[in-house]
């Protein structure tokens, strides 16, 4: 898109566009700051919306300085009203926006669930197609930053469950520039999962779009047991490989990315090879997505499974408070110990 394109919405001074041009070392706040920049300038009709992402650049500063770069037309400061918020962004969408939203905090998206199942989810559906809304919802999640209830939750699953969704989570820099872009281009409306205790974690970041968001990485390649997860829990989860690798035990790490719809193509072939799978994610376990992932491998690859899958995840109690925290959160000890059990190691 051309700076003159860009300057065509009312009351918008364009900024030379300087893309990513060459590998850089940013973390991963920084690196969906990038992403979200580079959307904007690609798209004159890609406007952010939420609470405190101005002046203050978002509590977290994932939208800092963009709106000195693009005007308050652009970056949109709002009430503290979350079903505003996106109610806002699917009048919007429906005409012709690209609208992405800043839930503040994974506990806060809450008032805004009616808007998000009810109308953002369903409107393709009901329209056959004529309407389309491309909204991307962006919210940080999960815990291990010493907040309490409201701060620290992984609603995922909710979204999962909504059929007119598409969920995404992030677990490292270069996804995380990555899989923004790719949210805000999708004609769908994404759930983009951002895990707010890897914020400042650094990596490397490549300005092209990679693999598409849909797609399921193998992150560490192993032949004795699978181990699937998404978010903060995937470094947790190389750890797990490492470990486990002294003790022979050969573990194939895979980051889902999308949460909604699976790759089922990458975690199935995996298990037809290593014959164990166990699934972990900082949400509780009733009701989690680890639940239907392993039902639903099981349907297709029971005569490969040599034991039952196993799940290691955060306990069915809401968030407790920050001292607590460490004994809910799955860790590196209680990931072996999944490990051990699949294995039959008890």
């Amino acid at each position: 898109m051309t700076p003159a394109a860009v300057s065509t919405l009312p009351g918008l001074t364009a900024p030379a566009p300087t893309p990513l041009t060459q590998t850089t070392t940013l973390t991963l706040g920084k690196a969906i700051n990038e992403g979200l920049r580079q959307a904007m300038l690609d798209d004159p009709k890609v406007v952010l919306l939420g609470e405190d992402i101005g002046a203050l650049g978002g509590v977290f500063r994932v939208t800092s300085d963009l709106l000195a770069q693009f005007g308050a037309r652009r970056v949109i400061d709002t009430p503290l009203a979350e079903s505003a918020i996106i109610g806002t962004a699917v009048g919007l969408a429906y005409r012709g926006y690209r609208p992405v939203c800043e839930i503040q905090f994974d506990g806060f998206i809450f008032p805004a669930f009616d808007q998000i199942v009810s109308q953002v989810a369903k409107f393709h559906y009901r329209t056959q197609g004529a309407v389309r809304m491309p909204i991307t919802i962006r919210v940080p999640f999960g815990g291990g930053i010493g907040a309490a209830e409201h701060h620290s939750e992984s609603p995922e699953a909710y979204f999962t469950h909504t059929s007119g969704l598409r969920v995404i989570a992030v677990s490292n820099a270069q996804d995380a520039y990555s899989l923004i872009r790719q949210a805000i281009a999708s004609d769908d409306p994404v759930l983009y999962f951002e895990p707010k205790r890897r914020y400042h974690v650094k990596g490397e970041v490549v300005p092209e779009i990679g693999a598409p968001m849909e797609q399921a990485v193998v992150v560490c390649p192993g032949r004795d047991v699978t181990l699937l997860t998404y978010g903060a829990l995937v470094s947790t989860a190389r750890e797990a490989a490492l470990a486990a690798f002294d003790e022979g035990v050969s573990i194939e790490v895979i980051d889902l990315r999308s949460l909604s719809p699976v790759d089922y193509a990458v975690v199935e072939a995996s298990v037809r090879k290593t014959g164990r799978l166990v699934v972990t994610h900082e949400a509780a376990q009733s009701g989690g997505l680890g639940g239907e992932i392993i039902a639903t491998v099981t349907e297709r690859c029971f005569s490969y499974l040599e034991s039952a899958p196993v799940r290691v995840t955060g306990f069915d109690v809401p968030y407790p408070p920050a001292k607590l925290e460490s004994h809910h959160l799955p860790d590196l000890d209680r990931i072996l110990d999944g490990v051990d059990r699949v294995m039959g190691r008890r």
